[in-house]
């Protein structure tokens, strides 16, 4: 991609979290964040587009105090900040969890995946007292702690197989946690099963994650873009994996890291410096606040 863009006529930024905005450990670097704060009181829109969940991506949205319609789990879900209302979900179907566990169990590595808002682990029953969406596993290993290390959330240990025999009409996402060598053979056996039904994208060097058709983080910014009334060329998108290839072809301009991987570098507009050295802050201050 080659398109060009005058800064005068941005007024909103999709920001992907890991890997783009973040430190390789996690913090908002404080560059960083001084920046976004003083974007933000010139009126620009921050539009998070991550593929964390809220209650993992709260904090970020805090430090900066970004308001609005944000982007999580790789676009599955839509949500008004600080209000928490859902503005949009799709989800993956129970067989599709089903089938994933089957798989994590041959293969002996980890699954997880991720209970809509209002549903009880326990019945599958809806229970208003469930808030948030919950974080369901089999067992608690090294890789479970990882994932609570990087997002803070706490798994519940739960037969996978029971909870996909629940009559709901589906989960938010599914995701294997496995080294990379075996991502290859977990996207082809899904593919060969539900074919064109799911999208399965990696998000992280490790992380797999299984979402439904037509979920992406571009549809997500399509909706959050249309609820803050902003148009294509107003936004720039910026992310570093292959979930924010997506958002590329929504917003007007896009841009990625130089630690990004070699496809989206070369899908990008522009490449700007890594995360190790808050390449996001360098690249807005000389574009919009020097």
């Amino acid at each position: 991609m080659s398109r060009t863009f005058k800064p005068e006529m941005i007024k909103g930024l999709a920001i992907d979290l890991d890997g783009t905005t973040l430190l390789p450990d996690g913090i908002l670097g404080s560059r960083t964040r001084d920046c976004l704060i003083k974007l933000l009181n010139k009126g620009m829109q921050i539009i998070i587009s991550t593929g964390r969940a809220i209650e993992s991506a709260e904090k970020y949205r805090i430090a900066i105090g970004a308001e609005g319609p944000m982007i999580f789990f790789n676009g599955a879900e839509v949500a008004d900040l600080p209000s928490g209302k859902i503005l949009y979900t799709n989800c993956i179907g129970m067989d599709v969890v089903d089938f994933g566990t089957d798989i994590a169990r041959e293969l002996d590595i980890h699954y997880q995946i991720y209970l809509p808002a209002g549903i009880s682990p326990d019945t599958g029953k809806e229970d208003p007292k469930q808030i948030r969406e919950t974080l369901l596993t089999e067992k608690y290993g090294s890789e479970a702690e990882y994932y609570k290390n990087h997002t803070g959330i706490i798994p519940v240990l739960k037969d996978l197989k029971k909870i996909a025999a629940f009559p709901l009409a589906g989960c938010i996402k599914g995701m294997f946690i496995a080294d990379p060598s075996l991502h290859d053979e977990v996207r082809q056996r899904m593919k060969n099963r539900f074919g064109g039904k799911i999208n399965v994208m990696r998000s992280y060097p490790t992380f797999l994650e299984v979402i439904n058709a037509g979920v992406s983080k571009g549809e997500g910014l399509k909706i959050a873009m249309e609820h803050r009334g902003l148009k294509p060329e107003e936004v720039i998108a910026f992310g570093d994996e292959e979930n924010d290839a997506p958002m590329f072809s929504v917003a007007g301009f896009a841009c990625a890291p130089e630690n990004a991987r070699e496809k989206i570098r070369e899908a990008a507009d522009y490449v700007y410096g890594p995360n190790t050295e808050e390449g996001l802050a360098v690249f807005l201050e000389k574009t919009f606040l020097s």
